[in-house]
């Protein structure tokens, strides 16, 4: 569909490298009315959990300067609403779907990776790691190397039909140890990063801006530190890393590239324009042309530091 940008990532086809980020466009099948999901490169779903949830208190989104703040508190139907009740539909789209997973315990992760294990329609999982192990006194996943490689190496005995991506938090010291923790249990890919805890305050009321105090932050604004933690991981790992943090056009797309990423996400700018992934595609393909680059794989891992 756009010249030179086929590829694959640990064995997923993709028609180009540009996905759309969980938690930025619903369970996919929302948007068909406003967008050709058959032109994306995939659709990562909203994450799921064993059982529904409701999420945060409102306000749950707040615009800052350049980017936005939100907590949604992963608000979901569940994984097995989704499995009846959205993935039927998705199965009819050209793209890859991949199912986003989180939990609060190792069991969770692996209840929801059970269900979706039994269903047809996904090309991969996404493990959302930046939540709270609350049979551990609430330390994040994210954080600590032994609990991530618990969480992934547990996932792993339960995955046998599909890739296991691993998405990591831009929240902690090195990302290289949380990289190759995830790597040695057995993940297939990485993807990073996930939003910035930040706070936002309304200076007259005194209070914060969102509901539930503190947020994720994303948007442009996190672009360049999202960038060097890319370069970071995937100078760290052998596996395939997928980046995120930022992008809004094609040459955005470009500089994750080259800074190790084999595919990119496309998270804040949907808010704003529900297409993003396809124009980041096309925009993507018009500067390989530009550059006399016959493939987008060619571009990968091309960073110049020295």
């Amino acid at each position: 569909m756009f010249p030179g940008l086929a590829t694959s990532v640990c064995g997923i086809s993709l028609k180009n490298p540009v996905l759309a980020a969980s938690g930025t466009y619903a369970y996919g099948v929302e948007f068909k009315a406003l967008v050709d999901l058959s032109q994306l490169g995939g659709i990562i779903v909203k994450g799921l959990s064993r059982e529904p949830m409701d999420g945060n208190p409102p306000p749950r989104l707040y615009e800052s300067s350049s980017g936005m703040i939100n907590s949604i508190g992963l608000q979901n139907i569940g994984v097995r609403a989704f499995v009846q009740e959205k993935l039927p539909e998705l199965r009819s789209f050209d793209t890859a779907v991949i199912a986003n997973v989180f939990g609060y315990c190792v069991e969770d992760y692996v209840e929801v990776l059970r269900i979706l294990e039994d269903a047809e329609g996904l090309a991969a999982y996404e493990l959302n790691v930046s939540c709270p192990n609350t049979k551990h006194g609430g330390i994040f996943f994210s954080n600590d190397p032994e609990l991530l490689g618990e969480v992934v190496r547990s996932a792993r005995a339960v995955v046998k039909k599909r890739p296991l991506i691993v998405k990591l938090s831009p929240n902690v010291a090195r990302i290289e140890p949380l990289a190759k923790a995830a790597a040695e249990a057995g993940a297939d890919a990485i993807s990073l990063v996930n939003t910035f805890v930040s706070l936002a305050i309304d200076a007259h009321t005194r209070r914060s801006r969102i509901g539930a105090g503190f947020g994720g932050l994303s948007g442009p604004a996190i672009k360049p530190i999202a960038l060097r933690l890319v370069y970071e991981a995937s100078q760290a790992v052998k596996i395939p890393v997928i980046g995120l943090g930022g992008i809004a056009s094609g040459v955005d797309a470009a500089e994750f590239l080259i800074a190790g990423a084999s595919a990119v996400e496309v998270g804040t700018a949907n808010f704003w324009d529900p297409a993003a992934p396809i124009r980041i595609a096309r925009e993507l393909s018009e500067f390989l042309a530009q550059e006399k680059i016959n493939r987008v794989a060619d571009l990968v891992g091309t960073l110049k530091l020295k």
